[in-house]
Order: structure tokens, then sequence, then C-alpha cells
């Protein structure tokens, strides 16, 4: 495929695979995802439209804390992904976990779930055992908080050491057409967080905010206001692929951040690849 002017890495921030539902590995829900998803089918998604690195996120509503698929999957393609794993905060051993992982090959976080239906407390004396633990393995966090981004503000401000990667914008995203009428009600909320040092943000799955058809052009503006706040260097481009499968394909999740004229080449290569690479700690290998 074309590239732009100049050459830059495209890391995939979010992206979810998984092998079909069997009693071997048998998925926790069910999603209105495709029958299977495998590392090799997202790489050769990846390959496709020229992507050249991806963050593995092991899913939670599938696999829940077993990130062994995430760890077969690198394993398989060292090269092209990273992995991060969900951890359990209602596990007193948890801090031993983390410690496991990080000396898991390819591993480059772990990852929160404070959504408002989980009902837990933004001082959890799990959260804070994650937290502190994050902070000694020099781990970055990810933490889904999407429409309960006080708490998540709340979490973030606890733990001022610790390294945070604001999951899907901060904003509740559809898994099915349309977008709410007011996708971006909370846009306020999500540019008042931009004044923590200690976070950045995926700028994952905005397509599914849309109410336009493809290319998507209504995502745009109040992209701007997130991108002057927060900074392209704090902001990481992610497709949230698969999840975003009943919305969009993965070349429809792509193509409008490589097509717009709305960023320059160097903002482009920044929020596609240069951002993730240094929250991360980690940069693809493609030959």
């Amino acid at each position: 495929m074309a590239r732009r002017n100049c050459p830059m890495t495209i890391i995939d921030s979010q992206v979810h695979a998984y092998e079909a539902n069997t009693p071997q590995r048998p998925w926790h829900t069910v999603p209105n995802w495709p029958a299977h998803v495998t590392g090799d089918e997202m790489v050769a998604a990846m390959d496709k439209v020229g992507v050249d690195g991806a963050i593995f996120i092991s899913s939670f509503s599938m696999y829940r804390y077993d990130a062994s698929y995430a760890v077969d999957v690198q394993r398989a393609h060292p090269d092209r992904m990273a992995i991060v794993k969900p951890v359990d905060p209602d596990d007193p051993a948890v801090a031993d976990v983390i410690a496991d992982w990080k000396r898991t090959p390819g591993t480059v976080g772990i990852r929160i779930m404070l959504p408002k239906e989980a009902e837990r407390d933004p001082a959890d004396p799990g959260l804070d055992r994650i937290l502190r633990a994050a902070r000694q393995h020099d781990f970055p966090v990810n933490i889904l908080c999407w429409g309960n981004l006080e708490a998540g503000a709340t979490v973030i401000d606890r733990h001022p050491e610790t390294r945070f990667i604001i999951d899907h914008l901060g904003i509740v995203q559809p898994r099915v057409p349309p977008a709410p009428p007011q996708p971006w009600a909370d846009l306020p909320k999500v540019l008042e967080l931009a004044r923590r040092p200690n976070a950045v943000i995926k700028v994952s799955g905005a397509c599914t905010l849309s109410r336009e058809p493809y290319p998507f052009p209504d995502i745009w503006d109040p992209l701007a206001r997130i991108f002057d706040a927060w900074g392209f260097d704090r902001c990481l481009w992610g497709t949230d692929w698969t999840r975003a499968f009943a919305v969009v394909n993965y070349e429809q999740a792509v193509r409008p951040f490589l097509d717009t004229d709305r960023l320059t080449d160097a903002e482009r290569s920044m929020l596609m690849g240069g951002a993730c690479a240094k929250a991360y700690g980690w940069s693809p290998r493609r030959s």
C-alpha cells in the first residue's frame, strides 16, 4: 500500500486476537466477533494495510486473566506483537503475578478494568497492590475507565509515579452501529484528564464513534481537541479490532488516519507509532 511522504513505523496500540471457542481454551463470554481471529490472521490483516506491529491486549471478555493465548501468539510473532495482560485486583498474590509476567518474553504492560458496572472503589487495596507492583516493575498500566472517568482520575492521582495508558479515549464505544446520539458527551472529562503528567491516552476505536459513513469525517473535530489537550506524543492510535468488528473492518479503522489531510506527516508518524513505542518501550522489527 502507498505510504505518506515520510517513512514511519505504524504500531496499532490495541488489538485482540483469539482462537476458536473450544473446551481446551473456552471463552468466558461469546461476543459478537468472528468465530476466530488467530494471531496469524491478525498479522495477515496488518500486512494487508501496512501496519508494522501491534500491542496485543489479551481479551478480558473471552479469557479473563488467562493470557496464555497471547503468550503463544507473541512467541510465534515476536517481531510483530507485544503483549498486555489483565490482572485481578481480587487476587492477594497479584504482585507475584505481575513479577512473573515481567519475566515473560514480549510483555510490555498490564491492564486493569474499572468500568462503572464493576462498582470498584478507586481506593480498593487490590488496585493499590497492582499499581505499586507496576511501578516497581516499570510496567505501564492500561486502564479501562470509560463511563467512569472520575474514578479513573482518582486512581491515577493516587499513584502519581505509576504510568497509565487510558484505553479507548476514555469514552464508551458501541459494539454495534449506530453510534449513540451524543458519542462525544464525555469529551470535556477526557480533556481534563490531560493534566495528569503520568498518563497517556489511546486514540483507539475512534471510528466506532462516527455517525457518518466511512471514512468517518465527523471524528476529526473532537479528535483535534484531544490532540491539542494531550499532545501527539501522548496519543496512541489504535483500531481496537476485533472488538470493533461489527462497526468497522480492519482496513476501515486504519485508512482514515493514513489518508486524512488533518494530520501533518510528523503528527501522523507520532500518532500512529512514535507515541506508542515511547509509552510501551517497544517497537516491531518487520523484515
